[in-house]
């Protein structure tokens, strides 16, 4: 489970900062809300990440990951009983495949699906913990990934350290390519690699 939630922790971090670099006004927003949150409650910014008041964050992560599940097929299922579904008879113990990374693309359920806008969340209520089943990068049910605090946790409060501390660009002379490599996880086919720049202190070790 440990290694699971690292991996696809690691992976979705890497797939915000590429949505972030290739959208710079989204990115000015975020690290604009990051830097004046944390300005004012440095002292307790593990809490404001929790509290919400990293709202606009939270939305850039939503957006990712519908864009990019770090599983894009979620594990197998197997149903217990026969039924029907869209007029298919599915026969008792059939191994069902989810594919997350469809679903989170659907032209039925989302508007211009394939741009990265974290705007759509502002006043949308459709949520990743399962109770939406057009939005599952996390799966749903009783089979519902039990490390989603874990990792939403490590991703918020890493992209925060990123986003406050530093500035970011990418130096490549051609587009960023944003190809999926193929594995347990859906992550970047090339390596991402970002120029930094130190904006604020560090804190000391």
């Amino acid at each position: 489970m440990m290694l699971g939630g690292s991996e696809t922790s690691a992976t979705a971090i890497e797939w915000v900062m590429s949505e972030l670099v290739r959208h710079p006004v989204i990115m000015k927003k975020v690290q604009r809300e990051v830097r004046e949150v944390f300005d004012e409650v440095m002292e307790q910014k593990d809490d404001a990440i929790f509290s919400g008041k990293l709202w606009y964050l939270q939305m850039v992560v939503k957006e990712t990951l519908r864009l990019h599940p770090p599983v894009p097929v979620l594990p197998p299922r197997v149903n217990d009983e026969g039924c029907e579904v869209m007029g298919y008879q599915i026969p008792a113990r059939t191994t069902v495949l989810v594919n997350a990374w469809a679903i989170g693309r659907d032209p039925k359920h989302w508007q211009d699906p394939e741009s990265f806008r974290p705007e759509r969340f502002e006043y949308n209520s459709v949520d990743f913990r399962g109770g939406n089943f057009d939005f599952i990068p996390f799966g749903g049910g009783r089979r519902q990934c039990p490390g989603i605090n874990f990792g939403l946790a490590i991703v918020e409060t890493t992209l925060a350290d990123l986003l406050y501390y530093f500035d970011w660009e990418y130096k490549g002379k051609e587009e960023l390519d944003m190809t999926e490599g193929f594995g347990i996880s859906s992550r970047r086919k090339w390596p991402l690699s970002l120029a930094a720049t130190l904006r604020r202190p560090l804190p000391p070790a």
